[in-house]
This record gives structure tokens, C-alpha cells and sequence, in this order.
């Protein structure tokens, strides 16, 4: 197999260095991901600036762009055909609920999903300092072989979260639903030491609904949450709302 491993953390993050080790048991690994830090990038594409692309070492690019841009950057430039497999990750912190929207750990299993290709995203859920990246890389190991042994339904892609546990106490992996945040949104406005005006967008601390079968319920409870996503963003359920709505032609 041929993997294409990228991140939204940066080329040096400890999470891609563990996944691209755990991987290399299943197959051939390349590594085309973001030369620095690229955390809510979305599923952005750098349109109006030309990319750079930096040969770290045999099999690893840095690319100064998105998630988003690696991924094509690997697929359409830097590798000899398409991969077999693109896992992004592993990203530091959690990307369950609303997250998935602004993440570019996800975007980049989102993108290769556009094209066709088997994708996951592996995110370890902390955001403070951890030793179990190497953990989380085993996990995405077992579930990038049942996801290479069984195939994917069409138009699907895999966001996996794993709890900051050893692998010992990881408990089993469930197949989980995005879950919904409590979020409160906030800009944080300062002054430089020139007397100008600069701002920070940001929020209060996050809360989640603690409900049954989302990704945060399960794990909050230790398992892994494997929630299969696609990319059709209609509201089917609204849809009968709707018709009957009074539309006349403008």
C-alpha cells in the first residue's frame, strides 16, 4: 500500500511523527504536510500565492500551505500515483462536535474523500502536554487495516478521536455520531505598545452535551469514537418545511 500521512499541526508535530511509525506496518508511507502550526485552517486551498514545497528528508515534503493544500500537493505533484490511503493526524486535541467544521486535520480526509481516495482523520483528545501519541498511533494503525480490509461506503470518510490513555486502557473503539458543543464565542480587543487596537478571536471555556452515542459521550468514557462522516450537507429533514414556503418568481 501507498499512504499519504498530513496534519494541520506542522511537519514537526510529535503526532505525525508517531503516526507516520505506526503506519509503516501497513504500507509505504509519504509525508506531505504543513511546514508549521495550520489549527483551523478548514478546508481552506491557497489560491492567489504560489506553494513551496521543502524535501525534509527521502519521503517527506513540507509544504507551505493548508492541510488542504498538501493533500493535493501529494496526490497531483509529489507522489509517483495516487495513494491508497490519506490518514490525517494524529492532531493534538480533540476534534469531536462542532469542531470537525474549523478543523484542517479533518478538511485533509475531507479533501481526499473529494477525490475518491479512502481517508481518516486520528485526533488524541487533550490539549495539554501527553506521552501517548505512540498510543493513539496503534489505534489508527488497527483501524487503518479493518478500513483497508473492508472498504468504505461510498461518499465516506472517518474521524477517529482517541482518549489520552496508554493502549492498555483505551477501551473499544464505537461508532459514534458527531456531538454537539455549548459555545460561547468572544473577541478579546488589547492595545499595543504603540497605542493601536489589536484583537484576538476566542471563547469561554467549551462545554459538550454528555449525550449517548456521540463521539464526546464515548470518549468521555474512554473508547475510542470512530464517527463516519460524508460531504452532502443538505438538511433533508427541512426540506419539507420549505416547499411548502409561498416562492413566487422574482
Amino acid at each position: 500500500m501507498k499512504i499519504l500521512v498530513t496534519n494541520d499541526d506542522g511537519i514537526a508535530a510529535a503526532g505525525i511523527k508517531a503516526l507516520a511509525e505506526a503506519l509503516q506496518g501497513l504500507g509505504e508511507v509519504i509525508v506531505v504536510a504543513p511546514d508549521r502550526e495550520r489549527s483551523a485552517a478548514g478546508h481552506s486551498l491557497t489560491l492567489h500565492s504560489p506553494l513551496r514545497v521543502f524535501e525534509l528528508r527521502p519521503g517527506w515534503f513540507a509544504v507551505d500551505g493548508t492541510p488542504t493544500d498538501c493533500v493535493n500537493m501529494g496526490i497531483h505533484s509529489l507522489l509517483t500515483g495516487p495513494p491508497d490511503l490519506v490518514v490525517s493526524g494524529i492532531n493534538h486535541g480533540g476534534n469531536l462536535g462542532d469542531d470537525i467544521t474549523y478543523s484542517g486535520t479533518v478538511a485533509a480526509a475531507m479533501e481526499a474523500n473529494l477525490m475518491g481516495i479512502p481517508a481518516m482523520a486520528v485526533s488524541l483528545a487533550t490539549f495539554g502536554p501527553t506521552e501517548y501519541f505512540p498510543d493513539a498511533g496503534r489505534v489508527a494503525l488497527q483501524v487503518a487495516t479493518e478500513l483497508t480490509r473492508n472498504g468504505l461506503p461510498q461518499d465516506t470518510f472517518l474521524n477517529v478521536n482517541v482518549p489520552n490513555l496508554p493502549f492498555s486502557q483505551i477501551k473499544p473503539p464505537l461508532i459514534t455520531r458527531q456531538g454537539k458543543r455549548s459555545f460561547v464565542g468572544k473577541i478579546v480587543d488589547k492595545v499595543d505598545p504603540r497605542g493601536r487596537k489589536y484583537f484576538w478571536i476566542g471563547s469561554e471555556e467549551p462545554s459538550f452535551q454528555d449525550v449517548a452515542g456521540t463521539d464526546f459521550h464515548a470518549v468521555g468514557l474512554g473508547h475510542v469514537s470512530i464517527t463516519p462522516l460524508h460531504l452532502d450537507l443538505t438538511n433533508y429533514r427541512s426540506m419539507e418545511s420549505l416547499q411548502k414556503w409561498q416562492l413566487t418568481a422574482p
